[in-house]
């Protein structure tokens, strides 16, 4: 076959090639315009004589351009004829990490870490569309001179390996670690989480998630003052179960301590140990409507969502860029809703950070967070890669190792790890017959109404409706406002199953 370099400038339907840019085995990737309208682009197009794996090429493009990520490169056409096949797709601005990395040009840490937490976030959703990828490179991250963060489209066709993700960080945690701009403040920390990103010492690997939350606790640390002492300030040391040590020598346990700790501040109450979540096993289940459902395994929070884990949430969104503020909004949500902040959320948050009182009840950061509405509810639920219980799970949970759910004795309002254990169950979920009543996923018919249209569940009693019905957990609430607030509803979270 002639040098395909000496194409260059030959005209490909509406394209000019202009710079070859890899020769591969199957194909030729170019650097080209897209002639009516003067549109850079990068064209791949299938050799002459790979014409065999077309079908395999195009499930290829099929794949990126399924993928709902504009963070990542778009697909912009696919051309499939007798005699060519090729995509055209968007060229990124700016320059890669690669590029970045080979120039010597380092990173402040205040940058890297936003880098890590927006790249983590879009490689959630991947995850949970279940999308197979090509592995991540410096090279597939473009940063432009805005420092916004652009992904080429890595989907490829196939099933996605167990272990990409966990391959993923590992490889941004290599090839990271020399791009951090040292002696600026958070450069350690950084160099901490890369560390963990490379396993190096830990009982377990980080995951994508984890990457976000670290990522997130650095970069709060790096913007915010801390205690009212600027955040460039010596922090103080404490040691962290929680932490475990660093192998390998690359940190002491203190440092790794730092990291976790520092970021939430002395001037409010540290977090405590929350119940943890419980498993429910695959298997036929009673439903609270008298029949049987056969459910995959899944695991649903042993506790409601506190305040504290939602205020994580909402910093979250506010650190994205404006254009990305409806990243965690679910399918449907109404146009007028342009938020997620809880009715009266300054007020509550207010009283929780100091211990005071809010509409009369005595608050904490490991209350409940109420007044969300059902969009709310599910939003978070996405931002933690899960989703709410349908209400067939939320019962099977309350039956789970407890074979009569209306002698459960309804919670009072208060910190969800301080629920009396007459509102426990042996299974480890605290709070199902009151506390707050919870959002579930799905409608369902309601049986006083047989012949009625379905609605969405709100399940279990609440501090404020205790004993309701046949036993407050066995309690439904069938409603068709979903923008519904009340000071009694929150919700809970499953993070796993169908």
């Amino acid at each position: 076959m002639a040098d395909p370099r000496g194409r260059a400038g030959a005209i490909l339907g509406d394209y000019r090639l202009d710079l070859l840019l890899e020769d591969g085995e199957d194909t030729l990737t170019w650097l080209a315009e897209q002639q009516s309208i003067q549109r850079p682009v990068v064209l791949v197009e299938l050799k002459p004589g790979s014409m065999e794996h077309r079908d395999a090429f195009l499930e290829d493009i099929r794949t990126k351009a399924a993928i709902d990520q504009p963070v990542m490169g778009s697909i912009y056409e696919a051309v499939s004829d007798g005699e060519q096949c090729f995509v055209v797709l968007e060229r990124l601005p700016g320059s890669t990490l690669a590029d970045r990395a080979a120039a010597k040009e380092p990173l402040q840490p205040l940058a890297m870490v936003h880098l890590l937490s927006r790249l983590a976030e879009v490689m959630l959703r991947v995850e949970a569309a279940a999308t197979n990828t090509l592995p991540l490179s410096l090279g597939t991250i473009y940063l432009d001179p805005h420092g916004i963060l652009r992904l080429a489209n890595i989907a490829c066709a196939g099933v996605r390996p167990p272990g990409r993700s966990v391959e993923d960080i590992a490889i941004l945690g290599k090839g990271l670690r020399r791009m951090v701009a040292d002696g600026r403040p958070g450069a350690s920390r950084v160099t901490t989480l890369l560390a963990w990103m490379r396993g190096e010492g830990l009982p377990q690997r980080l995951n994508w998630t984890m990457v976000r939350d670290y990522a997130l606790q650095i970069e709060q640390q790096l913007t915010e003052p801390v205690g009212g002492v600027p955040a460039t300030a010596p922090v103080k040391k404490k040691k962290s179960k929680a932490a475990g040590a660093i192998g390998g020598g690359v940190l002491a346990l203190a440092a790794a301590a730092a990291v976790y700790f520092a970021m939430r501040g002395s001037g409010e109450p540290k977090p405590v140990d929350l119940p943890p979540a419980v498993d429910i096993s695959a298997g036929t289940h009673p439903t609270p409507d008298g029949e049987e459902e056969d459910l995959a395994s899944f695991q649903i929070g042993g506790h409601e969502v506190t305040v504290r884990e939602y205020r994580e949430f909402l910093d979250a969104v506010k650190r994205l860029p404006a254009d990305f503020h409806d990243t965690y909004d679910v399918e449907g949500q109404p146009k007028t809703k342009t938020g997620h902040e809880p009715q009266d959320w300054d007020a509550m948050l207010a009283a929780a950070k100091s211990g005071g009182t809010w509409q009369g009840l005595p608050m904490s950061l490991e209350c409940p967070v109420v007044n969300v509405d059902w969009w709310d509810a599910a939003a978070y639920c996405k931002y933690r890669s899960g989703r709410l219980p349908t209400q067939e799970e939320w019962f099977a949970a309350l039956r789970t190792q407890n074979n009569d759910p209306a002698h459960l004795k309804a919670a009072p309002w208060g910190p969800v790890q301080q629920i009396p254990p007459s509102d426990r169950t042996d299974a480890g979920l605290y709070g199902m017959a009151g506390s707050v009543a919870e959002w579930t996923q799905d409608v369902a018919i309601n049986p006083a109404n047989p012949l009625g249209a379905k609605s969405h569940v709100i399940s279990g009693g609440s501090y404020l409706r205790r004993g309701s019905g046949s036993g407050s957990a066995l309690a439904r609430e069938f409603t068709d406002d979903l923008m519904q607030r009340r000071p009694d509803l929150g919700f809970r979270l499953v993070t796993s199953g169908q």
